[in-house]
């Protein structure tokens, strides 16, 4: 048994050192991992084990395991999107060794059913192989934990660890209660079904990370080329109210109907931390997604107030009333696991100082899985045109480094910042800055 443990976990090393490499590596060693699970399961004995597997074709690795969905081809009108939508179109779907799950259910019988008996394996035929197939679940199943941050569990192979582990991942899916008399092993209860969902963990379209208006926790604290110092603070974030789709601790996928809202507020240290202006901002968003490509309707309201202490202090400065009620509809791909290009556009129906249109793109590069203490690189860089500004508008620039607890989580970020273009606060919508400064946020 050590010495078959230990195959599989070389095997599952090779896997994951060359999937970016080689999409036929990644199949060979998923069939490493499959055929391992059905000898194991079977208690066959094998004199020429090893050459046995390997004799195998990639091939004969069941489909259900690497197959992704075909995208689908659409158009925009907008020029900014097109060119997204034709690299979603264009790009090849990277596979992602890491991400693949397996469920209790998915080992015994897809090594049983998809792939048939293979040399020298009996049939079942006591009581006691339900015993086995559980065990062998659980062993094949906690090794999972460790390669995706989560905790792990030692003495793996008794009944009341394995009852342990089984509580431990519906806790995580959030689904204790909800499988019913059948839902008795690993992965069994983790959602990864269509169902109606009442707020179910994650986003499915995410905010986007340089872009200067999305609802999410910020502080950044800037340098103002010629104004000194400025402090900008984001008190918001996003939930999903109801999906239909799945649940629990993987990415989300489905239609989800979510709420989301801001305060974007700045204060001004050089003049004893007065508020200067404040962005309210609240929005419904109605999505669709997977974990390649997403799309959004939304409408979202944003007004402008400018500080109490600024207009004490300048009280010649001419107050603007600006404000948009604006219906969105973006999309977003992802070419590569931890790449994300995306693009909206927005017309405001009802507007004040603000004309209608507007185009936000923009490219993200951030890991998508739990990410340990150790955390992962990320950058990003977006790119926000108005009407109102002869479609000028801002360029940001971050880079840095983020966590993320799992594939459904926000996501932590330590990094620098870089703003160049019009003032992202609307009171002053108008004014050219360039700006510099460390920034924490904390994305949904």
């Amino acid at each position: 048994m050590r010495s078959g443990e230990s195959l599989l976990m070389r095997g599952r090393a090779y896997v994951d050192e060359n999937a970016r490499i080689d999409n036929s590596i990644q199949q060979f060693g998923l069939s490493i991992l499959v055929q391992y699970s059905q000898l194991t399961a079977a208690r066959a004995k094998h004199k020429n084990f090893v050459a046995w597997i390997i004799s195998r074709k990639p091939s004969d690795t069941p489909p259900s395991l690497l197959d992704r969905p075909a995208m689908t081809r659409k158009r925009y009108s907008a020029i900014a999107l097109t060119l997204i939508v034709l690299v979603g179109i264009c790009a090849p779907r990277e596979s992602q060794a890491k991400g693949v799950e397996f469920s209790s259910k998915d080992i015994v019988q897809g090594s049983a059913m998809k792939l048939g008996p293979g040399p020298g394996s009996r049939a079942r035929s006591r009581p006691n192989d339900e015993l086995s197939d559980q065990l062998l679940a659980e062993e094949l199943l906690a090794e999972q934990i460790p390669l995706q941050g989560e905790m792990p569990f030692d003495n793996l192979g008794h009944e009341a660890e394995f009852t342990k582990q089984v509580q431990y991942e519906q806790a995580l899916c959030g689904c204790q209660g909800t499988g019913g008399s059948d839902c008795t092993g690993l992965g069994c209860c983790c959602g990864h079904d269509y169902a109606w969902r009442l707020l179910p963990q994650g986003v499915i379209y995410r905010s986007y990370l340089a872009g200067a208006k999305e609802s999410r926790f910020r502080s950044v604290w800037n340098n103002q080329k010629a104004d000194g110092d400025n402090w900008d603070i984001s008190l918001g974030g996003r939930a999903t109210i109801v999906r239909y789709g799945t649940s629990g601790n993987v990415r989300p996928e489905g239609f989800e109907l979510g709420i989301e809202g801001a305060g974007l507020t700045r204060l001004d240290p050089d003049e004893d931390h007065d508020v200067a202006a404040t962005d309210y901002r609240f929005g419904i968003p109605l999505t669709w997604g997977d974990s390649h490509q997403q799309f959004k309707v939304a409408y979202y309201h944003l007004s402008s107030h400018v500080g109490d202490e600024f207009i004490l202090k300048n009280p010649t400065f001419d107050r603007l009333n600006y404000s948009r009620d604006v219906i969105v509809i973006g999309y977003s791909v992802y070419p590569r696991e931890k790449v994300r290009l995306y693009g909206e556009a927005g017309y405001a129906f009802r507007d004040d100082v603000a004309e209608p249109w507007e185009f936000q793109f923009g490219i993200d590069y951030a890991p998508v899985s739990a990410t340990g203490f150790r955390g992962a690189p990320f950058a990003a860089v977006n790119g926000h045109l108005r009407e109102e500004v002869d479609f000028g508008g801002n360029f940001v620039v971050q880079a840095g480094w983020a966590w993320r607890r799992s594939p459904a989580s926000g996501m932590f970020r330590l990094g620098m910042e870089y703003y160049n273009g019009k003032d992202d606060q609307f009171s002053f919508f108008d004014n050219s800055v360039q700006k510099t400064g460390f920034g924490v946020w904390y994305d949904y």
